[in-house]
This record gives C-alpha cells, structure tokens and sequence, in this order.
C-alpha cells in the first residue's frame, strides 16, 4: 500500500467528489474509483457508501481516513525535515489566488523566487474569492492569495501587506485638477465598482457608511480590467489596488488623485488549511511575498 493511495482516498473524503480528488491528484476519475476499491479489498472492508444522492464514509472508511490522515501529515512533516536538514528547496506549490493580486502583485515575487531554486514550481489558478476558500479547504491548492481575509476554524492566516487603493479617473476630469479630494466630494458621482459580492467592494460600502457618505455603485464589474477601461472612456470614477493601474497612469490614460481620508489600503494575505505541513519552499515563498510591501 503507497502513501499515495491513502492521499488519494483523504481528498476524496474531504471533497466528498471523486472530480475533485481525481483534480487535486492529477489522475482520471477512474483512477480514483480503483484506488479506494483497492484500499477496500486491503482492509476487507467498505469504505465509502457510494450513492448519486449524496456521499458519506461508512464507520470503516472514518476510521482508515483519521489514521491516513495521521500517516500523511507524519511524512510531510518527515520531507520537510530532511530538506531543512539537507538546505533543499524543492517540490511543487498549487496557489489559488485573486485576479488583481494574481496579475498584478505576485509575476515579479513569482520570477524572484524560480531564480532562487529552480527546481520548484508553482502552480497559478486565478479565481474570485470564494474559490479560493474552496480550492484551499479541499486541497485542491495548497496556498491561497486574498483581500480581506475572513476568519475560518478551519484555516490558518498569514498576514502579508496592505495593499494601497487610489482613486482613478479619466486625464479630463475635474478631479484632476486638485490636490486630493475628500470621500464626501464623491456623493453625486458615477461610481463603477466591484461586484456587491466581492471583499474590497463590501469594505468600500462600509468606508462610505461610516463618513455618512452615499454613493451608489452606476456599474459593477467583476474585475478590475473592465472597470479600468469604463473609467477611461469617462464613465464614471472608481477606487482600485494602486498596483493595477501604475502602467495606465504612467501612460495618462488614467488619472490617479489622492484621497485625503488618510492612505485607504486593503490588507492581503495568504491563506493556507490548519493542518496542512508547510514544505520548506511553502515557507520561503511565504517570506518572500511578506516582504512584498
């Protein structure tokens, strides 16, 4: 019996869907099916109640994932001290990240790391928040890269940087004029936005309440992309990550003016299962984006 078969068969708990654990393992659905029939005939047991309403671990099948859990994390936690011990960094990262961090943070950090150990590589999904969450507790990603970090009993928190938000316009509004506005000189004006869904826009509608401000969103857009582009045809203004649009105010087809409430920010981090064994390239990587700022 491999080590692989029993991770095999703890994704599949955890998912509860045999696409997933075939996902997270790189293998076919029907991979996934032999090895837990094989896990079966191993222990004379069934393991899983398979039926199309609903899936469930019989008792045996609870009892073999909370000791393979067991046996997995005690060999992660063995690699990741023999690597400590032999000074290697090597091995794979899966990371699931937001659109604007993905895009626009992490290339360089990316770049930086790969020219420090070249034998390990990194794995991009690029996904909205929720998914995230979900990539990581299904262990479908070992990482996850996200604004606003909710809080989860079952995930560990890694604070990274603040990530500062500018207000954007178009070079021919008459913001661009001043030295810097107040939120409340934003009320009457066009605002495109973030979808109501998404953590940023749920932090700039509280922002806005708290400083009695009212300024109803005219466009939502779910990325930073679309919105950046409505605002340089002068559809309206919008608060962004300033990392998303340095090219476009370096080349004037966007305006950034300084909002004078004090320096708005949103804080980003990593987010990662508690139980889950940090390799010691998991660990750098980390480091090395917590110095991003």
């Amino acid at each position: 019996m491999q080590i692989q078969n029993l991770k095999v068969f703890c994704d599949l708990a955890e998912t509860a869907s045999f696409t997933k654990a075939a996902q997270i393992n790189q293998v076919t659905q029907s991979a996934v099916s032999q090895t837990i029939s094989a896990l079966e005939r191993t222990f004379n047991s069934l393991l899983v109640e398979r039926s199309k309403k609903q899936f469930r671990l019989t008792r045996e099948g609870q009892v073999v994932y909370d000791c393979s859990k067991q046996i997995l994390q005690t060999y992660a936690s063995l690699d990741s001290s023999m690597q400590e011990l032999k000074d290697v960094i090597s091995g794979s990262i899966r990371l699931a990240t937001i659109y604007t961090i993905g895009l626009h943070d992490l290339p360089p950090y990316i770049q930086k790391f790969m020219q420090s150990h070249p034998t390990m590589n990194i794995h991009v999904e690029y996904r909205h928040a929720s998914q995230v969450y979900d990539d990581v507790l299904s262990n479908i990603v070992d990482l996850g890269l996200v604004a606003y970090p909710v809080k989860d009993a079952k995930l560990e928190i890694f604070p990274l940087h603040q990530d500062p938000l500018v207000l954007i316009c178009s070079p021919q509004h008459p913001f661009v004029k001043l030295k810097g506005i107040k939120l409340k000189q934003l009320a009457g004006q066009k605002l495109i936005g973030f979808t109501q869904t998404d953590p940023t826009r749920k932090a700039l509608d509280k922002l806005f309440r708290q400083h009695g401000v009212q300024v109803p969103c005219d466009l939502e857009f779910d990325n930073v992309e679309t919105m950046k582009r409505a605002v340089e045809i002068d559809s309206g203004v919008a608060i962004v990550p300033e990392v998303t649009v340095r090219q476009e105010v370096g080349k004037k087809s966007l305006a950034a003016v300084e909002i004078e409430n004090g320096q708005l920010s949103r804080p980003i981090a990593a987010i990662y299962k508690k139980d889950r064994i940090l390799s010691p390239g998991m660990k750098q990587f980390l480091e090395l984006l917590k110095g991003a700022e």
